[in-house]
């Protein structure tokens, strides 16, 4: 199953080189922010108050932060290298390795039998994705290849050429594990360790698989169709359950992490969900006033701009940024218009400036004035 992750950097607004210091600034604004204290039966502030919470929780964590940067959320919910053989995880080894030591029996049984055919789950696998500006707004679908190891196709796993070939471990008589005598300073004890003949397993393998060599596993190419929704960017990352590397012992396959990677783009530029781009305007009609073109995601459209408008004036239209990726609507676009100076004017051209110019005269307008009163001032 293919599952769109939250970025807990998206969600207190911070870049992924964002300081510890500010990281828990972002948390104690946002926290503020939707407090359920400030919007009693607000069940939207409420869970928007959660996530700033767990995602503080994670990002103040160095360890925490380390896995959800390489392996995004899901690695937060899994027990990277677990073998899955009980509550006590990979402390039963240690505690049973102690136990072993005096009696034999307690170790086996603390650490929950043999580790060798406890299930454990696959690896996981990082794939980096190109997508081209567009692709990230509107969303796209994509074909990408991966390699993974799987259960061997001739033996299932066995890793044995047939059935026949696959016999009960005399030595330990199939339980994988077998005592060994250890002396130390306070006498001889005897503990349980894995059966060197059979590796822990309890079985031996008279003719191994041809194809896997005995391993039971096999490394193939395998391409994975994706769904990209509309409004990623490059902190987005996007999950496949059960696409990484094979478990052993009936443990689950692995994740394939997807991490997006956006091109930038010849004419817009993006920050969050809002769009930015520059228009050129000529300067008689910045002056008088009119209708320019502006470019949107969709289609270019007409707008018209207000006489007197000044270079550097930022002007926006709402609904015409990048779409929301978890809920309906998108961002607004922001266009910023540069009056164009020609650096070149025809006879006729000169001949009408040098005619507006003289009849303004000593005229100065009321910018002017107070640019040239603070300049007065200053040599005052």
């Amino acid at each position: 199953m293919m599952v769109f992750m939250r970025d807990l950097y998206e969600i207190l607004e911070i870049e992924r080189t964002a300081t510890s210091s500010e990281i828990k600034k972002a948390y104690r604004k946002k926290a503020k922010q939707y407090h359920p204290d400030l919007h009693p039966g607000d069940e939207e502030a409420e869970t928007k108050f959660k996530e700033v919470n767990f995602a503080y929780e994670v990002l103040s964590d160095e360890t925490k932060k380390r896995t959800y940067d390489v392996y995004g959320e899901e690695g937060l919910k899994n027990d990277f290298g677990a073998s899955g053989g009980g509550d006590f995880g990979g402390f039963g080894d240690i505690f049973g390795d102690i136990f072993d030591m005096f009696g034999g029996g307690f170790g086996a049984n603390f650490s929950g039998g043999n580790t060798a055919k406890a299930p454990r789950d696959g690896a996981h696998i990082r794939y980096d994705l190109n997508l081209t500006f567009k692709e990230a707004v509107f969303g796209t679908e994509k074909d990408i290849q991966i390699r993974r190891t799987e259960e061997c196709s001739r033996c299932h796993g066995s890793g044995a050429e047939d059935d026949e070939s696959i016999h009960t471990c005399e030595t330990c008589g199939g339980s994988g594990q077998v005592r060994q005598a250890t002396s130390s300073a306070f006498g001889r004890f005897m503990r349980v360790v894995p059966c060197d003949d059979c590796g822990g397993t309890g079985t031996v393998i008279e003719k191994p698989c041809k194809h896997c060599h005995g391993s039971g596993r096999e490394t193939v190419n395998r391409k994975l169709h994706i769904r990209i929704p509309a409004g990623v960017d490059s902190r987005s990352v996007i999950t496949m359950s059960g696409e990484g590397h094979a478990g052993e012992n009936g443990g689950q396959a692995g994740t394939v992490y997807i991490y997006l990677h956006i091109e930038e783009d010849a004419v817009f530029s993006r920050e969050g969900n809002d769009l930015h781009v520059d228009i050129p305007i000529r300067y008689e009609d910045a002056v008088l006033g009119g209708t320019i073109q502006v470019p949107t995601l969709k289609e270019i459209i007409d707008y018209d701009i207000p006489a007197g408008t000044q270079s550097g004036e930022t002007f926006k239209i709402k609904g015409e940024g990048v779409p929301f990726l978890r809920r309906e609507g998108a961002g607004d676009l922001l266009f910023t218009v540069k009056i164009l100076v020609p650096t070149k004017v025809s006879a006729e051209e000169r001949e009408l400036l040098e005619e507006l110019r003289n009849k303004k005269g000593e005229t100065k307008t009321e910018q002017e004035k107070g640019f040239i009163q603070k300049i007065k001032d200053f040599f005052d």
